[in-house]
């Protein structure tokens, strides 16, 4: 599936950041630091809007790590440092700056989605799935939540199904009584070269230049020599069971692509 490419992450994140600033007072609560003077978010701000990757690393990691920061304004900060991060290809500095940013204010659909990309990129599915499951949760219209979850899981089913055959062959190996067969059965390699030969097959027989009892013919009696040989020929010193189906997948596919 299409990723999000990283342009698009670091925007979102500048708005969220300018969001972010632009209400910062509309956040601030009896709760935090009282009597201290506040600090002053602005350059933090402006380097990330700026786009100045180090500048905004460096003044907002000052806000960041100072304890008189407001908790909106170090939730901004922690959210433009990320961005800088992602620009400098350092997810795990990212991520970890958006998880602090969440933990202190859940309510960001975005940076819920934002980080699920990341997790993405990483290959990390289950997180990035559980992300984007979050911003759906706050934000039920979320657009590129909701087609990340949508295509995040089906990339999880299709890698669940096919888990699920992984190791085994076309044919029931319970019942199997040739030893070319139970050498498959046995082989986990050999048995996934089995069923793709077996899929394949099906693919090319279903294609419309096969529709004709003539050609239909031709390819079962090529694919039935194909079996013929095999059995014959294994357990003879010069035959290479693996080679002799790696180059019957090969020439299936070579039909496919035609």
């Amino acid at each position: 599936m299409r990723r999000r490419p990283a342009f698009l992450i670091r925007n979102a994140t500048v708005a969220v950041v300018l969001l972010a600033a632009s209400s910062h007072s509309a956040f601030a609560t009896s709760a935090e630091p009282a009597g201290h003077p506040q600090v002053d978010p602005e350059p933090c701000v402006a380097a990330a809007a700026a786009d100045d990757v180090d500048k905004t690393i460096a003044v907002c990691g000052a806000l960041v790590e100072n304890a008189k920061t407001a908790k909106s304004d170090r939730v901004t900060a922690l959210i433009a440092r990320a961005g800088a991060y992602v620009r400098k290809e350092m997810p795990d500095s990212a991520i970890g700056d958006y998880d602090v940013a969440l933990l202190l204010d859940p309510s960001q659909a975005d940076i819920f989605n934002t980080r699920g990309e990341l997790w993405r990129k990483k290959g990390d599915r289950r997180r990035a799935l559980a992300d984007f499951a979050a911003a759906i949760k706050l934000s039920p219209d979320h657009p590129t939540a909701k087609t990340s979850y949508k295509s995040l899981a089906q990339e999880l089913e299709r890698a669940g199904a096919q888990m699920a055959v992984a190791g085994k062959p076309s044919f029931n190996c319970a019942t199997s009584k040739r030893q070319v067969e139970k050498a498959i059965c046995a082989n986990p390699e050999l048995a996934d070269l089995d069923r793709e030969i077996n899929a394949t097959f099906l693919k090319v027989i279903a294609r419309p230049e096969y529709d004709s009892h003539r050609a239909s013919t031709a390819l079962l009696r090529e694919q039935r020599n194909f079996i013929d040989k095999r059995n014959a020929s294994f357990g003879r010193p010069a035959y290479d069971l693996r080679k002799a189906m790696k180059e019957r997948l090969d020439k299936l596919n070579s039909i496919v692509r035609q």
